[in-house]
């Protein structure tokens, strides 16, 4: 009970308007660099996380590190965590350790990433637009908990907090999502290309979201594949 009384005082921290809705073709809007914004996404998680994947779609011209999606429980700071450490490469963190992906540096596009992982063989899959890369071996056994915070834009040093703003966001964010299974290629494809997926405990066309800072919801200037 004192871990969960700590959880809900952290999420009471976080105050401010919280909204649920349809973000079809629309997009978080990071706007300062650096930056202390971020958003806090609520998920319904019932029970620890076996399996999962996460998927989101960046627009930036950041060179410098900056992190995407951040998962932290009250042991685990980085019980999931996609980051960014320079343009030609993706981390990936699933309970504090890591694997990194190289990919080429971006053209100035949007970037769709999807990162997936399961317990029982350690697996972690990375795919890029719609493309996978090398699988990787990353914390068999592990089990990811279920009592976090979970946020856009910056990276969490603890729980629900210690930022850095060298490390935060600044540009587009768009179609997050996070399954608490390993999706299928073709589902991981479909993702890419916003098609039809499958419920999720995130999902981008009904999103319960609060924004804190310097971010707001904007509809999306560049079109991509799919919409």
């Amino acid at each position: 009970m004192g871990s969960l009384r700590l959880w809900l005082a952290v999420l009471a921290g976080l105050s401010g308007v919280t909204a649920q809705e349809d973000l079809y073709r629309k997009v978080f809007v990071f706007r300062t660099d650096p930056s202390d914004a971020y958003v806090v996404l609520r998920a319904k998680l019932e029970q620890p996380l076996l399996n999962f994947t996460v998927c989101l779609r960046s627009y930036t011209d950041l060179t410098r590190p900056h992190s995407l999606f951040s998962y932290a429980t009250e042991t685990q700071d980085d019980e999931i965590l996609l980051f960014k450490p320079k343009p030609t490469e993706y981390r990936f963190y699933v309970g504090g350790k890591s694997v990194t992906f190289r990919v080429p540096e971006s053209r100035g596009d949007w970037e769709h990433v999807c990162a997936s992982w399961e317990s029982a063989t350690g697996i972690a899959e990375f795919w890029l637009n719609g493309k996978p890369w090398p699988r990787k071996g990353l914390q068999r056994g592990y089990v990811v908990g279920a009592e976090a915070v979970i946020l856009l834009g910056q990276e969490q040093d603890a729980f629900g907090g210690g930022f850095d703003v060298y490390n935060s966001f600044t540009g587009e964010l768009a179609d997050v999502h996070l399954w608490d299974t390993g999706l299928s290629p073709d589902k991981m494809r479909a993702a890419y290309q916003s098609l039809r997926l499958p419920p999720a405990l995130l999902a981008w066309r009904s999103l319960s979201y609060e924004t804190k800072g310097d971010v707001v919801v904007k509809p999306r200037l560049r079109e991509v594949l799919g919409r």
